[in-house]
């Protein structure tokens, strides 16, 4: 879709008279593509870049720019400012190229939403011709002016304040950096890609944008992958060497975050049959580490849905701690083991595999016999960890295997 919307334009002015024989040989230089993206190799969207360069480069001259995300996700005063000269020196360089391509994740770019659009439109205006592949596309409601007179009314003016600046802040990276490419369109070879049609026609009716396209993430050739189907086996990962051969295997992939909907998995598993094991590709994102933090509050949640290391007594008095005064609890000796662990325990069925590399993220996909993409709805259209998965699943899986979604991740194939 890229090389479409770069090669199709038509020329402004007539090509010049030819003043030497048709014949001769006239040597043809590719032009030159910038890709803009972040190199993460924990990262979906670059995985994804990563195969979009590969393609492209036998009809462009590619060169990869890469987001370091230490320096644009920092909030330090002066990580900030070698963030802004960092995007700055990008920014020069591009100004060179015949075409740019932006892989937009918008936190990809900074923390505050006014980093994130000044970044944003610094590169917009460098580049002659811009494409931009929305990985989120955000859908900012009206302001809700009933409920912000009703908190001023009840002199909760902390809560106004507050209610304005989120809407603030939601409206800057929907309808703000819409305007900006809007804008743009007027003067230059702009195009947006989006992964959903709902997203195009967002973009188009809402937003009123020209030269919007849509396709799923899909960049794993026929090829490539029988190849995964072919190579892909239980020994590339020791920790299932416990599991029987015979028991189904189900995956979920991707960093550990409370869109994506793991606990749902984990819930549903305990109306499984017990020879059915849970996988989890993936881990906590590094940017979402805590110092003294001593398990992150995704994992708890996890262990809290599978029963993980806990006893009957500790959950009802969790759960009465919640709602009503302090409950004692008698045992016997006959009733010892539910001191010992919970008969709803899947501390056995469900393993954490970890972040892997885009190879052995593959192999975990066609090894499992299903593949489930629970995630909640929050606008990112491409989230199956980003690219990674959903450009996969219809085709890594082995055959008569399904991808599961509850959510309009996967569109089509």
């Amino acid at each position: 879709m890229t090389t479409l919307e770069f090669e199709s334009r038509p020329q402004l002015l007539s090509p010049p008279a030819i003043s030497t024989s048709p014949f001769r040989h006239i040597r043809r230089t590719r032009k030159r593509l910038a890709l803009i993206s972040t190199c993460d190799d924990l990262c979906g969207i670059a995985a994804y870049t990563r195969s979009l360069e590969k393609q492209l480069s036998s009809v462009f001259d590619v060169t990869l720019f890469n987001l370091d995300q230490y320096l644009l996700r920092s909030n330090h005063g002066r990580v900030r400012k070698f963030a802004d000269r960092h995007i700055q020196d990008t920014c020069r360089e591009i100004r060179d190229y015949d075409c740019v391509n932006l892989q937009l994740e918008h936190g990809t770019l900074g923390r505050t939403c006014q980093d994130i659009h000044r970044r944003f439109s610094w590169i917009l205006r460098a580049a002659p011709r811009l494409s931009v592949t929305f990985h989120t596309v955000f859908q900012c409601e009206a302001f809700n002016h009933r409920e912000y007179l009703k908190e001023i009314l009840r002199c909760n003016f902390a809560k106004a304040i507050a209610r304005r600046a989120q809407y603030n802040r939601e409206y800057l990276l929907s309808a703000g950096v819409a305007s900006r490419l809007r804008r743009a369109q007027r003067f230059k070879p702009v195009s947006l890609i989006v992964h959903t049609r709902r997203d195009l026609a967002h973009m188009k009716y809402v937003h009123g944008m020209r030269s919007v396209h849509d396709h799923p993430l899909a960049f794993l050739s026929l090829a490539e992958a029988q190849q995964v189907r072919r190579t892909a086996c239980r020994r590339q990962f020791p920790v299932l060497d416990p599991i029987p051969q015979e028991c189904k295997l189900i995956g979920v992939f991707g960093f550990l975050g409370r869109y994506k909907g793991f606990d749902t998995v984990v819930r549903a598993l305990h109306h499984l049959p017990k020879d059915y094991h849970l996988l989890i590709f993936g881990g906590v994102h590094p940017n979402e580490i805590k110092l003294h933090q001593p398990i992150d509050p995704v994992v708890s949640s996890l262990f809290e849905a599978g029963y993980v290391d806990t006893s009957v007594a500790e959950r009802i008095r969790a759960d009465a701690a919640a709602s009503a005064p302090a409950v004692s609890v008698a045992v016997d000796g006959s009733m010892r083991d539910l001191l010992i662990e919970h008969p709803k325990d899947l501390s056995d069925r469900i393993h954490f595999l970890g972040p892997q590399s885009d190879v052995d993220f593959l192999a975990g996909m066609a090894i499992c016999d299903a593949v489930v993409f629970p995630y909640l709805e929050v606008g990112q259209s491409s989230q199956a960890r980003s690219p990674r998965l959903s450009s996969s699943a219809a085709g890594s899986l082995p055959r008569g295997r399904t991808p599961f979604c509850n959510s309009p991740v996967i569109t089509r194939t």
